[in-house]
């Protein structure tokens, strides 16, 4: 008798397990596909989103001469060069700002010494030499005696050597000193090093130039001949 009661409840319980197992399967079933739904509602928002930001990007860059439309890639490599090109400029700006600050502490100082020239009197000395590298900028501050304007005139060729471009060369004049101020521009392919060679090399020259003029005979000079342009200088 026991027997056939369990195989009753077995079977009565048989349906139920069926009928739970479908219950599942069409709960999953639903899960899945609101899963589905979400992923697709975000990867729309994103793709949305994203020609937003293509949009504004785009709006930023200069108009393009070209009548088709560059895709997408190119536009970003296009972003890319104008950013790259903006950063420059203002990489430019800012050394041009640091050096015309440079030059109006220096008129000041030129300014100064020239007062004191004046009160003292003349008064032999070395020249005196400094060297400032401002990013692709170099500047040198050149004092002198009237006696040893060459100097001046070495510093150009070395400076023309090195392929550096001068931008601009001033020189004030006070009693028997001269003060000469340079800016020249040093090219890319030499900017790593270029600043340091330039400065060794003006350095070593003007403090080994003072016991080599005392000992030159009184002739016309190599650098008599040299060019300067007069658009370069500034008095």
């Amino acid at each position: 008798m026991g027997i056939f009661v369990v195989e009753d409840l077995a079977a009565k319980k048989e349906p139920v397990l069926m009928e739970d197992h479908r219950d599942c399967n069409r709960h999953h079933s639903q899960s899945s596909s609101v899963t589905k739904i979400e992923r697709k509602i975000v990867e729309k928002n994103r793709r949305n989103h994203m020609k937003v930001l293509f949009s504004k990007l785009n709006s930023l860059l200069p108009p393009q001469n070209s009548r088709e439309a560059l895709t997408l890639p190119d536009q970003v490599d296009e972003a890319i060069k104008y950013i790259k090109s903006l950063e420059a400029k203002v990489k430019k700006s800012k050394e041009k700002k640091e050096l015309m600050s440079k030059k109006r502490s220096y008129s000041s100082s030129f300014e100064k010494e020239n007062n004191k020239v004046m009160g003292l009197g003349s008064i032999r000395s070395s020249p005196k030499l400094e060297i400032h590298e401002m990013g692709s900028i170099i500047e040198i501050v050149l004092i002198t005696g009237q006696d040893n304007q060459f100097i001046f005139y070495e510093i150009i060729r070395i400076l023309h050597e090195e392929r550096a471009d001068v931008i601009n060369a001033k020189y004030s004049v006070f009693g028997d000193s001269i003060f000469h101020l340079v800016h020249a521009e040093m090219a890319e392919s030499i900017f790593t090093f270029g600043g340091t060679k330039i400065s060794e090399r003006v350095k070593r020259f003007v403090s080994g130039c003072c016991s080599d003029v005392e000992s030159q005979p009184d002739h016309q000079y190599w650098w008599d001949d040299f060019e300067i342009h007069p658009e370069l200088l500034e008095f």
